[in-house]
């Protein structure tokens, strides 16, 4: 079982008749999800998102893969093929398309729809290729074969990719729900039609390989939502992803079982739905939605709010409301539905927000305490079925984190995989497949690229740190005045302190300690003001440190006069 060791070099050229398979997120982390291929220096992109900040990354609006491997290449890439709609599958596209805006972006009807609408937020007008389950597409040398898959949001496939160098099954984020809502089942026949014919390498979805046996089907979910419905008092909010159109349409039937109107809130949430509506994947019944506008027209125990803020997104509806931020008050008798998994990091976020909306009067349901959410990955049972089916020569678990990727490997191995076929990767890492093996030859950079308001990239590691020492330790600035020919102190030095929990008065020590600093300085003839200010800066340092234990950011200011 091979895996990656920070020994790893630059790759080699890529090898005659090879096929190179290059993720640039998605491995080791839950999002960015993004894989390059390479076959006859020709490139196939699979999957291109976002992953959302932590608290440790402070201002960060989003997360993108890094594109440096391939910006000198994007006019050899002959296409973008998009799984499915979500944020963490797609939401990279527009920075992608900033590069070159004529990609070829290659999905699902659902799937282009949902991106369209986002790219035209960016003012970008692509180029696009609807595919549906069954067909099969030559892009440049990569012939790709679409198949059905169930998961959280219709329309995901799978792709097959063939080359010379051998067939590539990617799944997607996919589950095996025999009873899907929208009946559309994961194409089991066309995956075993595919372990027939002969998979050289398995890239699966590896989010659930902890979770042993099968994930609950959607239907299992629809009493329980009906149950939340009866037993509210007052209006139910329900918040739930922008995307999850199955849990919006139960929604949708409950409301219209138990006499209430609905309401969209917040702008994702209402383009979304506004396109699965036009698309026909979600069904509205007539009189059943109201504007935002006209809601104190209507009273508590008849209406339905639809959210996004089920992960505790600082920014959205749910959050406002929970913080008091909000034109909708959370009042007593409120019910508010969490309808969706906790996303791995998220976990004191959403607290924070169950605990604001309990403070209000609000019921809070959740997963913890009913069934108001099943998994769109594949547990355990199901990914050894899958792994059964195509009985691949090679297998790279993909989309999850190490903890996952090992997991899924396990079970790979029990099925029969050859140890030396199990390629554990994570970003950046760079596998062949060369004569039927896959073996990992090098690395390339894949590390985080930042956006921040306009900004893309230009956040660094090093200024998030600072950004979190201003939040955690506050700051400490002096400005001095130095007179330019002698060096002795003429104006100050002033003091100020912010978030650093030091009173004014406890300065007039520090001030001396100033002085008597620069005045030694002054003596040996120093007067360059960068050594200045790093004698302030220690000064500093050292005595709130001895101090107060703490260690806020110090801003000497060294003005000559």
């Amino acid at each position: 079982m091979s895996h990656p060791h920070p020994e790893l070099s630059d790759p080699p050229a890529p090898p005659d008749g090879g096929l190179r398979v290059v993720a640039l997120g998605g491995l080791g982390e839950i999002g960015r999800n993004m894989t390059v291929f390479e076959y006859g220096g020709r490139l196939l992109i699979v999957d291109c998102g976002v992953l959302f900040p932590e608290t440790e990354q402070p201002g960060v609006d989003l997360i993108l893969p890094d594109f440096e491997y391939i910006r000198d290449r994007l006019d050899d890439v002959e296409a973008v093929i998009l799984t499915h709609g979500h944020e963490d599958h797609i939401g990279a596209v527009p920075y992608l398309l900033r590069e070159r805006r004529d990609i070829p972006l290659v999905g699902s009807r659902l799937t282009l729809a949902l991106l369209e609408a986002k790219l035209t937020e960016h003012r970008i007008k692509p180029v696009t290729d609807v595919v549906a389950e069954g067909e099969r597409r030559a892009f440049g040398p990569f012939d790709c074969e679409f198949l059905a898959v169930n998961h959280s949001i219709p329309d995901a496939l799978a792709v097959a990719v063939r080359t010379p160098a051998g067939l590539v099954l990617h799944t997607g984020d996919f589950k095996m729900d025999q009873l899907p809502l929208d009946g559309r089942l994961t194409d089991l026949p066309g995956f075993a039609r595919l372990g027939a014919e002969g998979v050289d390498l398995l890239m699966a979805d590896s989010t659930n390989a902890e979770v042993p046996g099968f994930v609950t089907s959607e239907r299992n979910i629809g009493p329980v939502v009906d149950e939340v419905f009866r037993t509210a008092k007052e209006r139910l909010i329900v918040a739930c992803f922008a995307s999850h159109i199955h849990r919006v349409q139960q929604v949708l039937d409950a409301a219209v079982a138990n006499g209430r109107k609905v309401c969209f809130i917040g702008r994702s949430m209402v383009r979304n739905m506004g396109v699965a509506r036009e698309l026909g994947y979600l069904n509205v019944p007539d009189g059943v939605m109201v504007e935002q506008r006209d809601l104190d027209d209507i009273p508590g125990d008849r209406l339905v709010l639809v959210c996004t803020g089920s992960q505790g997104e600082p920014m959205s509806a749910l959050s406002r409301m929970a913080n008091r931020d909000h034109s909708i008050r959370i009042t007593e008798g409120d019910t508010v539905m969490l309808a969706s998994s906790l996303i791995p990091g998220n976990e004191n976020a959403v607290n924070r927000v169950i605990n604001g909306l309990t403070r209000w009067g609000a019921r809070v349901v959740h997963k913890g305490n009913a069934l108001v959410h099943v998994s769109g990955h594949a547990s355990a049972g199901e990914l050894l079925y899958v792994l059964n089916v195509t009985k691949p020569a090679n297998f790279v678990p993909i989309h999850g984190e190490w903890r996952h990727l090992r997991a899924h490997a396990k079970l790979a191995a029990l099925t029969g995989v050859p140890d030396e076929g199990i390629v554990i990767a994570e970003d950046g890492v760079v596998v062949d497949l060369v004569d039927g093996r896959a073996k990992i030859v090098g690395a390339v950079p894949a590390g985080y690229v930042y956006v921040d308001g306009l900004s893309v990239g230009e956040v660094t590691e090093t200024s998030l740190k600072d950004r979190r020492i201003l939040g955690e330790e506050g700051f400490v600035s002096i400005v001095v005045g130095i007179d330019s020919t002698s060096g002795k102190v003429v104006a100050g030095p002033e003091v100020h302190a912010r978030g650093a929990g030091i009173v004014n008065e406890d300065f007039d020590d520090v001030i001396e300690r100033i002085e008597a600093v620069l005045g030694d300085a002054a003596g040996d003839g120093v007067n360059d003001l960068h050594q200045m200010s790093q004698l302030i800066r220690r000064t500093v340092g050292k005595w709130v440190s001895d101090n107060y234990r703490r260690r806020p950011m110090i801003v000497p200011v060294v003005v000559e006069v």
